[in-house]
């Protein structure tokens, strides 16, 4: 089993940035890939940014040159740096834990709202 305890959501302005923060349970050994995805209001939940093991990234389109992944291991963390938001970026963020046997676990999910 993995906890995963998301944090780091919330309401901002058009423009403006926030830092999602996901810290897990497990040993960095065993941990093949983390991510983010995201969900939108009747909309099928998508893929936002992933980094590998290996340190390997990964980010949708929509998000390119806006948002960027990274983990700490001594912390056992992956955080989601979100820059330049807008309102389509609007969604309930989810964390994502892909384990070395293809295991995968999700966070309980975070806010995210941009709106003027």
């Amino acid at each position: 089993q993995v906890q995963l305890v998301e944090s780091g959501g919330g309401l901002v302005q058009p423009g403006e940035s926030l830092r999602l923060s996901c810290a897990h349970s497990r040993s960095i050994f065993s941990i093949y890939k983390m991510g983010w995805y995201r969900q939108a209001p009747g909309k099928q939940r998508e893929l936002v940014a992933t980094i590998t093991s290996s340190g390997f990234t990964n980010y949708a389109d929509s998000v390119k040159g806006r948002f960027s992944i990274s983990r700490d291991n001594a912390a056992s963390t992956v955080y989601l740096q979100m820059n330049s938001l807008k309102p389509e970026d609007t969604a309930v963020y989810y964390c994502n834990v892909v384990l070395r046997d293809g295991t995968q676990y999700w966070g309980q999910g975070t806010q995210v709202t941009v709106s003027s």
